[in-house]
Formats: C-alpha cells, structure tokens, sequence
C-alpha cells in the first residue's frame, strides 16, 4: 500500500512510474481483473464480476495516470519525455478501461 501511497505521490521517478506501475503492474492489473470478470460472468455471477472488473482496475488506472503525471512535473530531463509519458499512460489506461 505504501508503493501505491508514493506513486500517488508522483515520489517515483518518471521512468520508474511509467514503466513499471503504468505499464508493467497496469498490464497486469488490468488483464488479472478482465480475466476474473469473465469467469465470474460465467458463473452468473454480475454484481462481483462488475465489483471485480471496474471496481478495481479504475481505481488502479487513475492511481496510475496521476502518478505518472505528477511524477512528469519533476522530471528534469527533456520535457518532451515527460509530456510523452503522459499522454501514452492516458491513453493506455483509458484503451484498458474500456476493454
């Protein structure tokens, strides 16, 4: 939980916040509950395959978006990379909550 308090935070470096908590842990995170979503469909089972499949990817996927933002308004590199991070972990996180 700490993890998440401090990429919450933005306290991860930009690389560090894209890579492996928008990319990587979102990938995972999101494919994980997409998953449990359409075995518990099967099991006509709606309200926990909803619970499961929005209530926690969305979560996670704005955790991450804002993380990445923030983490973006301290880097001190070419501000290019920072602008690209953001707007790959909107569109990342916005393509894996509508699927």
């Amino acid at each position: 939980m700490s993890q998440l308090r401090t990429l919450w935070r933005g306290d991860y470096a930009l690389a560090d916040a894209f890579w492996t908590w928008a990319v990587t842990v979102g990938l995972l995170v999101n494919v994980a509950t997409s998953l449990l979503f359409l075995i518990l469909i099967t099991q006509d089972q709606p309200w926990a395959a909803l619970l499961i499949g929005y209530g926690v990817s969305l979560p996670y996927n704005f955790v991450a978006i804002v993380g990445v933002w923030r983490a973006a308004a301290r880097y001190h590199g070419p501000a290019i990379h920072a602008d690209l991070a953001r707007g790959a972990t909107v569109v990342l996180m916005a393509a894996l909550s509508l699927t």
